[in-house]
């Protein structure tokens, strides 16, 4: 999933502009629409509050009451977004008409628990992948699809949602023991949501034990920024279970991903935005520590790395895979083999299980197996069975 450039100064994030649609979306939404439904009970009992338009005022969600998702939920700057440990956010199965997205500026604090996680979900009767949007964060930390030290912002490829500036340390809230169903709605084949997305997300922001679980898109997707994530679960994506572009700059530790049927990778990683260029000209380059891939024994690649991607892998555990690690690039303005022989792209203590070929090296540049891979067999993965127990799905 692209996201859709266009350069604009980050003062123009008021809530009208936040609303807007771009050229791939008619997304037409009312401001503040709350509307409690009674479904035959008495007082409040048997009432449902729906929620869509754009909030310019914090929005508390009550525990003890049903919520249900019937548009899209615009936090506008200055806001914030609560949700009570234990609760369960339902969304009508529109496809990508419904999500939430956390506009530059606004908060979201959803802080669950093992016992008590947040769950954001389809109302269907009989819920599928891409029944609803998913969750859309946006922050103004740094993006390369603008000038180094640029305020200049981004535009989300749905909603036309600005994301992009020059503040590190932003902070867009705290997601803590949340888990997000169903989601990836898509407009069409190259305009979608991802189940998680995060748009420029600053490294104040809290992202912990999250698990994104039957989503039609990707399941989690970096455009730049610098969050760091950890405890993260993605169960049968049905494309990308990790995805990153824009230049992301963080760091992702203990991470579980479980291919079903229906996948694509289970990471995808981009230096940039092929579809634009990378004009602050460096490269996405985070540290990924823990991680546990389990594919479906049906062929294809775990992670593929490219367009001048850099980054360090450390304790992984895979297996049952065509293709472990798939290396793209050129000698031009993808230059993915080059962070390879700088050092900057390595897998460090790696397990494979059951994989044929542990890297496929389509960079133009020339380097070994042993160049790019350190520690094989001694990988161990995550401790997805104690982090993950109690609050996940499989």
């Amino acid at each position: 999933m692209k996201s859709k450039f266009l350069l604009i100064l980050s003062i123009i994030t008021t809530v009208f502009v936040g609303c807007e649609s771009d050229d791939t979306a008619d997304i037409i939404i009312n401001d503040n629409s709350i509307t409690t439904i009674n479904n035959g009970g008495s007082g409040d009992s048997g009432s449902t509050i729906t929620l869509s338009g754009v909030y310019t005022e914090d929005l508390t969600l009550e525990s003890g009451s049903e919520y249900l998702i019937t548009g899209p939920v615009l936090m506008a700057s200055g806001t914030t977004l609560t949700v009570p440990a234990g609760m369960t956010v339902k969304a009508q199965p529109v496809g990508v008409n419904a999500y939430i997205a956390i506009q530059q500026g606004a908060k979201i604090n959803a802080v669950g628990s093992s016992v008590n996680p947040i769950i954001f979900t389809s109302n269907a009767s009989s819920p599928a992948s891409g029944n609803w949007g998913g969750l859309v964060i946006c922050g103004n930390a740094p993006i390369n699809s603008t000038a180094d030290g640029s305020t200049d912002a981004s535009t989300t490829e749905v909603g036309g949602l600005s994301y992009g500036g020059n503040t590190p340390d932003d902070d867009s809230g705290t997601l803590k023991y949340v888990r997000i169903e169903y989601a990836g709605g898509a407009i069409d084949g190259n305009s979608e949501l991802n189940g998680l997305s995060l748009y420029a997300v600053g490294n104040t922001t809290t992202i912990d034990y999250v698990q994104i679980y039957e989503g039609s898109d990707d399941g989690i997707e970096f455009f730049g920024g610098t969050v760091n994530v950890s405890h993260l679960s993605v169960v049968n994506s049905e494309d990308d279970s990790v995805d990153w572009t824009e230049g992301y700059i963080g760091t992702i530790t203990d991470v579980y991903v479980k291919h079903g049927t229906s996948h694509d990778k289970a990471f995808e990683c981009d230096g940039y935005n092929t579809d634009f260029s990378n004009e602050a000209g460096y490269f996405s380059a985070p540290n990924v520590t823990n991680v546990t891939i389990v594919g479906a024994n049906d062929g294809g690649e775990a992670v593929r790395l490219r367009a001048g991607t850099q980054a360090i892998f450390t304790n992984v555990l895979m297996s049952d895979f065509d293709e472990a690690f798939d290396l793209d690039g050129d000698a031009g303005d993808n230059p993915t083999g080059q962070g390879v022989l700088d050092d900057k792209l390595l897998v460090n203590n790696v397990t494979f299980n059951n994989v044929t070929v542990k890297l496929k090296n389509d960079t133009g540049f020339t380097f070994t197996e042993a160049d790019f891979i350190s520690g094989d067999g001694n990988g161990t993965g995550t401790d997805y069975a104690t982090w993950g127990a109690g609050w996940t799905r499989q």
